[in-house]
């Protein structure tokens, strides 16, 4: 089968970071300008002790595999659930895991497992998501 193919307990992996920049462009695109997120003297006195993404901003690898790679153009993102688990930092390696774990074939619809893990395998945001794709069989 080919890396788009969506069928039920397929797998697909995707390796990512976020830098200081996509940080700033998702504060000005969602309002969002906690300071834990911005300023880093403010970020040193929280239980982090440094800046944070936000957590959505993690959580939108999920709708960029899902439109561009996994299963691909033509996906409709019909629903997601995310738990925050662990925070996420700028220029640190993620990887995004999927899960078909139930197929609808007569609607075309996956329930997808949504995963992102650090470089130590530490669950950072686990969840779900429900998709609509024209090759969901």
């Amino acid at each position: 089968m080919d890396k788009n193919s969506i069928y039920l307990g397929s797998e697909y992996q995707f390796s990512f970071k976020f830098d200081q920049n996509d940080v700033i462009n998702f504060a000005k695109a969602s309002g969002d300008d906690n300071p834990i997120h911005l300023d880093d003297e403010y970020a040193k006195k929280t239980i982090f002790k440094k800046r944070i993404l936000h957590g959505f901003l993690g959580g939108s690898v999920f709708s960029k595999v899902f439109g561009t790679l996994y299963p691909g153009n033509g996906t409709i993102y019909l629903k997601q659930n995310m738990s925050f688990y662990k925070p996420m930092f700028v220029e640190t390696d993620y990887v995004a895991k999927f899960k078909v774990v139930e197929i609808d074939s007569i609607k075309n619809r996956a329930k997808v497992t949504t995963e992102i893990y650090d470089n130590e395998n530490q669950l950072i945001i686990g969840g779900d998501a429900l998709i609509k794709h024209p090759s969901i069989k």
